[in-house]
């Protein structure tokens, strides 16, 4: 029976997981997709599809014998024939079920500015209204260093958020998250629930284990940090499970949970935009009381409690706040460029202001409370 109020789940799938051993197109797997998300919609659930492979699918055809990684025209020319091929296999199969599919491509410029973060959430919202299936990916033809998002882990936690996701998933060719990397490490255990990421964490995770792909394992647990943050559940699971949708929107318990703290405080659409909208241009590094007063007492970050600056960014800039240990905390918007920082870090607003060089400064934040968001 169909729930009254439909959920929506983004569904996250890797190069490794779309290409089959012989480095073709899985239409099998992709069928199986449809199938199970004709079956979601029984359940009440919405889909949209992050999907990589647009490079995987597309070397292969253009004679390339390996992708021509370091050379980014023919990158650039693989991504454009493929991603054709992708999204007629996923108009194919997913017709096959009575499902429409749209392709959304997206990059970090098509992101980084409010407004335009605003006009693709609005696309994919009503999309989703309308019952189609969005496909999204980077738009890997036209898209350079500068503006790529250089993961789909990052834009498909950038997709959860927009669409205001009940539940994200990654599909990929390892069925969760190990205390270390299980293909190196024998011992490594499985780790079924994580209710925070701490720096503990983030060590377990290892690279990627595939030639195909661009993402390891850190750049999934990043993007699982920002959506507990977000207040969104997400799951690390294998491509290679039954059905693994169907049953998570059933409830069981599949791959590796990453559940939102209980009492998280519902996130502005604003500072979620500045969490995922554009990369960090910067990061400070800060004490252990600015840390504290950041994280457990909401304060804005003063001069005073910065240790380091990296980086090269202006006013208005993102920035990551990390802890001494180098665990990004925070990001906000920068409220003066890295040359006046690097000047100004640990020093009190009486010296500040009484700098001729950092007079602007006085009585101001590095970033204020107002345009900064904590991590879960």
């Amino acid at each position: 029976m169909k729930s009254r109020q439909p959920k929506t789940m983004v569904v996250k799938i890797g190069s490794s997981t779309l290409v089959d051993a012989t480095g073709a197109l899985d239409r099998a797997f992709i069928a199986g997709l449809a199938r199970q998300a004709a079956d979601l919609r029984e359940m009440g659930w919405r889909l949209v599809v992050v999907s990589s492979g647009a490079i995987a699918c597309g070397f292969p055809v253009l004679g390339f014998p390996a992708k021509p990684a370091g050379d980014m025209p023919s990158l650039q020319a693989c991504a454009s024939v493929g991603q054709c091929i992708l999204s007629a296999a996923y108009d194919e199969e997913f017709r096959a079920c009575g499902l429409l599919t749209s392709l959304v491509l997206l990059t970090r410029s098509d992101t980084a500015q409010r407004s335009s973060y605003l006009h693709a959430r609005d696309a994919l919202t009503r999309l989703v209204e309308l019952g189609v299936v969005p496909v999204v990916n980077e738009n890997d033809t036209v898209v350079v260093d500068e503006i790529r998002f250089g993961d789909n882990d990052t834009l498909a936690a950038l997709v959860a958020c927009l669409v205001s996701a009940d539940l994200c998933v990654t599909l990929s060719d390892i069925d969760g998250l190990y205390t270390a990397n299980p293909h190196e490490d024998p011992a490594a255990q499985f780790i079924p629930r994580v209710d925070k990421i701490d720096a503990g964490i983030i060590a377990s995770a290892g690279d990627s284990s595939t030639s195909v792909g661009t993402g390891g394992m850190i750049t999934k647990i990043r993007a699982s940090r920002i959506l507990m943050t977000a207040g969104i559940a997400s799951v690390i699971c294998s491509g290679a499970e039954e059905r693994p949708l169907v049953r998570l929107a059933a409830g069981e318990a599949v791959g590796t949970l990453f559940a939102p703290p209980a009492d998280r405080l519902e996130i502005a659409p604003r500072k979620l935009w500045i969490a995922l909208g554009d990369a960090a241009h910067g990061r400070v590094v800060v004490d252990t009381g600015a840390a504290r007063a950041v994280v457990e007492r909401g304060s804005s970050l003063l001069p005073v409690g910065i240790t380091a600056v990296e980086g090269d960014f202006s006013r208005g800039d993102i920035l990551d706040i990390c802890d001494e240990g180098g665990l990004v905390i925070a990001r906000g918007i920068a409220e003066a460029g890295s040359d006046e920082l690097v000047l100004a870090a640990g020093r009190h607003q009486d010296e500040i202001a009484s700098n001729r060089l950092l007079r602007e400064l006085a009585g101001k934040p590095a970033v204020h409370r107002d345009n900064l968001i904590v991590f879960a």
